[in-house]
């Protein structure tokens, strides 16, 4: 879409992004083709569970691709730095933002955790260009721009004032809305067999939180679900169902994340557009420019 400078193995350009959901594979995915070194930062709340769309599952060292583009785990900055100029896989890691922000100034920052109420901390001092995405964010306060992701409104740039705040409503697949999610009854530990592309029916038991039986509410395939030995918070989305029968789909990105994907690498894209002008302004201005 908009290409960063430097290619594969000599890329100046790094992107760090928060979290490891699909909507944030997705922007990975996109910033990587853009020309950017990337590295994604998990983040244990929410628990990520359309995992066949996402890369979490690479922090377990399972071979995980999604668009085309492959990941791998990295347990250090060192690793990180170098993954990220070589820039021949997407980089995975449980190192925290204050330990990633030893290896450079990032060029940009996406926040893709969608905490849909969780405070969001404000990173511009720490990138060149911060993104955010969904519920949660006031451009000139905790962003430089920001996205929208929900359904009716899914990728339109935020250059001024705030997102839209999260409204609860599951949006609709297959006819289905919310009742095709299961979420926690308790904080525990989970256990279960299955996993994402799985065929179940209502009823089914899927799994156990510490003691509790987790049955699935509908027929369908699992289109997510948490992974097994995860700890889980209460209340929060631990399976999604599709109820779309031979229409189901697990893997890959899905429309709307890439939606949200490209108008990321736009607003990216023109971000560094202003930056660079106003740089050309103030260069014209200064005493013995040319």
């Amino acid at each position: 879409m908009f290409a960063a400078s430097g290619g594969r193995g000599s890329v100046t350009l790094r992107a760090l992004v928060l979290g490891l959901n699909e909507i944030a594979s997705a922007v990975a995915v996109e910033l990587f083709k853009a020309g950017y070194g990337v590295i994604m930062s998990h983040d244990p709340n929410p628990p990520v569970i359309r995992r066949g769309m996402a890369f979490y599952d690479a922090l377990f060292l399972d071979p995980i691709s999604v668009g085309g583009v492959s990941s791998v785990c990295v347990e250090n900055t060192l690793a990180a730095r170098n993954c990220m100029t070589e820039r021949e896989f997407i980089a995975v890691t449980r190192l925290g933002t204050h330990e990633l922000l030893t290896i450079d100034r990032f060029d940009v920052l996406v926040d893709a955790r969608m905490q849909k109420k969780a405070p969001r901390p404000d990173l511009r001092a720490v990138a060149n260009v911060t993104v955010g995405l969904g519920p949660g964010f006031a451009v000139g306060e905790n962003c430089d721009v920001a996205i929208e992701t929900q359904p009716a409104k899914q990728g339109t740039l935020v250059k001024t004032g705030a997102t839209l705040p999260a409204d609860g409503v599951s949006r609709q697949l297959g006819g289905v809305g919310a009742e095709r999610f299961v979420y926690s009854p308790a904080a525990g530990a989970w256990r279960t067999s299955l996993d994402v592309g799985m065929r179940v029916f209502k009823g089914l038991p899927l799994g156990l939180i510490d003691d509790i039986e987790v049955h699935a509410p509908i027929d369908g395939v699992l289109r997510g679900i948490a992974r097994d030995g995860s700890k889980i918070p209460n209340g929060v989305k631990l399976i999604e169902i599709d109820p779309r029968g031979r229409d189901a789909r697990w893997t890959g990105t899905d429309d709307r994340g890439l939606t949200i994907a490209q108008a990321t690498v736009l607003a990216v894209f023109q971000a560094r557009a202003g930056m660079q002008q106003k740089r050309s302004k103030a260069n014209q201005r200064s005493p013995g420019s040319a």
